[in-house]
């Protein structure tokens, strides 16, 4: 009889996590058809145990959505003890930084202004002052309640100006703190503690922002953005900083404050303000969801809407970000959030295509044509390294293409190692700017290597990767992710559908990576130089561009990915299959290198989070997450 009762006391959360009746028949057909009536129990079984990552209708999968479950086991509210023991932490640090938050009241009803500074007055961290701004849009019945709230709290202050106004004429101190919140929103209680050890552990910060969830009126929360570490290139994509951003007093100094002419847009133009004076050690994320957004619409609470992140007037106050940094780009509106689009110079450099190939005609043909009959950039060769083919055919075409202008055959018969061809064709190559090209790629956009090229050439930029196409229109490759399935590195929102933005957008918009594919990269000769190349003697096969992006990125550059440079990638016909015992211990010991070389970085990319899972390239969350909980004394 317990066992029943118990039973039917899941159904409720049961019936959630499947979407409802009619998405909890569906699934637990669709886990009959592909697992049997053994996936059927284990479902059950895992609901029943209340245990282990929800389930999709592929068993073995967790399910990215199930952030309610995440929330009660990784992110509850703090227990009293635990409050205690943060207060007592606090208390030992050698500095109390001062935090001053400018609520917006506009839009707000009085239930969500409550709660909003509800949280703020439940903050572990004591050191603030909230000013609440009733700007034109803001209720009476709201405008009464922040008077009360404000005559009850000496730390409150009531002021009838808009937020940027309220902002503007905020007084955090000599060498306090500054943020702009939402009073429909919420704070976690830990959200200034947090901060404030992120303040005091890095005393040269000077802009700190947070991972954000969605909040509901009844308080559940959903759809979190886990955010990257600071992204240049991607906040020229979106604005996945201003919420919530804390701003130090000498920073507003030097930048100024909110500029009313950006309107909604004006916390992404303090961003981009504040970006163009830091360098990246003075800005520093907190990857945890302190932040709790009101959700947009109560029938999609759930929902990842990237077009949130691209506020009405971003594209002109990216635009002036731009023209303050003296690039010659144009900034406008696109897809998931904005697209820079950065000129050529008058006289584009030339670049040099590098395609190893053995054999493999069919794919290497295809692949040539097909950059000579679509790409639109007026200056490049190719220079394809013939590893030892003895098809005649194949031959034959080699010797046909040697022909053509801008066009060589370089002839290697050595073992396979990917590093050395490379290199070779490097040696003798005549462009300014290289591009390694894997024989299976064939072109689909036009301007994908002026798209690719206008970026490498930009100031601090390393490599650049192309958005990579498996031949059935699934994503193959987004970008280069850190420490998938214990590992090196996997592409990331590998198989993602055509037409899906991913995680918050990050499938398609121009971005920063720690490491980009050399199926499809581009890079300047100087800085290809500079590093040395690919890494013939330790990584001859495997993971080669994965170190070469690394040891750009060591050297002070940035490694960016597009999606506005979009190709097939008929995946690794370049090299050999890893199946022989030979090539199995190869592989271990190369793998065996980059963990040797990179150590922790593996496993911390910054361009990732701590929150998400590193045991599928989905961007569904980590369980449990690679950050430490909240312990008690």
């Amino acid at each position: 009889m317990n066992r029943l009762l118990r039973a039917l006391s899941f159904i409720p959360n049961a019936l959630y996590k499947g979407g409802g009746l009619g998405g909890t028949a569906r699934r637990a057909v669709k886990i009959l058809r592909q697992s049997g009536l053994r996936g059927v129990v284990r479902s059950v079984s895992v609901l029943l145990r209340n245990d282990g990552p929800p389930l999709m209708a592929d068993a073995s999968r967790p399910d990215r959505f199930q952030y309610r479950e995440w929330v009660k086991r990784h992110d509850a509210p703090l227990a009293p003890a635990q409050r205690q023991a943060l207060e007592a932490q606090a208390a030992g640090w050698p500095r109390q930084p001062g935090f001053v938050l400018v609520m917006a009241l506009d839009g707000a009803d009085a239930q969500q202004a409550e709660r909003a500074v509800a949280s703020v007055r439940d903050q572990v961290f004591a050191h603030w002052r909230l000013v609440l701004a009733a700007g034109p849009g803001t209720a009476q019945a709201v405008k009464a309640l922040a008077d009360r709230l404000a005559a009850a709290e000496p730390r409150i202050e009531f002021a009838e100006a808009t937020l940027a106004q309220a902002f503007n004429a905020a007084d955090p101190g000599a060498d306090g703190w500054l943020a702009a919140c939402d009073a429909r929103d919420a704070l976690a209680a830990d959200a200034l503690w947090r901060v404030a050890e992120a303040a005091v552990a890095r005393p040269e910060a000077a802009l700190i922002y947070t991972d954000e969830d969605r909040i509901a009126a009844d308080g559940q929360r959903s759809a979190p953005y886990f955010k990257p570490d600071w992204n240049l290139d991607l906040l020229r994509s979106q604005d996945f900083v201003s919420r919530l951003a804390f701003f130090a007093a000498p920073l507003l100094r030097e930048v100024g404050r909110l500029d009313e002419r950006f309107g909604d847009a004006a916390r992404y133009d303090l961003v981009l303000r504040a970006a163009e004076r830091l360098d990246a050690a003075r800005i520093v994320h907190v990857p945890k969801a302190l932040y709790h957004r009101h959700v947009a619409s109560e029938d999609a609470v759930h929902a990842m809407d990237p077009a949130e992140y691209a506020p009405e007037g971003g594209e002109r106050a990216l635009q002036a970000h731009l023209a303050r940094g003296g690039i010659e780009a144009t900034a406008e509106r696109a897809g998931a959030g904005f697209r820079v689009r950065h000129a050529l110079p008058a006289e584009p450099p030339l670049v040099s295509l590098f395609i190893p190939t053995r054999n493999g005609l069919k794919l290497v043909r295809q692949c040539i044509e097909s950059i000579l009959e679509k790409t639109l950039y007026p200056r490049y060769e190719i220079i394809l390294i013939d590893n030892g083919s003895d098809d005649p055919e194949a031959l034959r075409y080699f010797e046909e293409i040697s022909a053509r202008a801008g066009v060589r055959v370089l002839r290697d018969d050595s073992p396979f190692n990917y590093s050395a061809l490379n290199n070779q064709a490097a040696a003798v190559a005549r462009g300014e700017v290289f591009g390694l090209i894997n024989n299976d790629i064939e072109v689909i956009s036009p301007d994908w290597l002026g798209e690719m090229v206008s970026i490498a050439l930009q100031p601090g930029v390393g490599a650049v990767g192309a958005r990579l196409w498996y031949p059935e229109n699934t994503l193959q490759h987004a970008g280069v992710v850190l420490g998938y399935r214990g590992g090196v590195a996997d592409h990331a929102h590998r198989r993602l559908g055509q037409g899906d933005a991913g995680y918050f957008g990050r499938a398609a918009l121009l971005q920063g990576f720690s490491a980009v594919t050399a199926a499809c990269l581009i890079v300047r000769r100087a800085l290809y130089e500079q590093v040395g190349g690919l890494d013939e003697k330790n990584l001859k096969v495997a993971y080669n561009d994965v170190d070469f992006c690394l040891r750009v990125r060591e050297a002070g550059y940035r490694n960016v990915w597009t999606p506005h440079a979009e190709l097939y990638h008929h995946e690794s016909a370049t090299r050999p299959s890893d199946l022989s015992e030979a090539q199995i211990q190869r592989f271990l010991g190369e793998e065996g290198y980059m963990k040797q070389r990179w150590g922790e970085l593996l496993f911390n990319d910054p361009a990732y989070n701590p929150n998400l899972s590193l045991a599928i390239e989905d961007f569904s969350y980590a369980w449990p997450p690679r950050v430490a909980k909240v312990a008690a004394p």
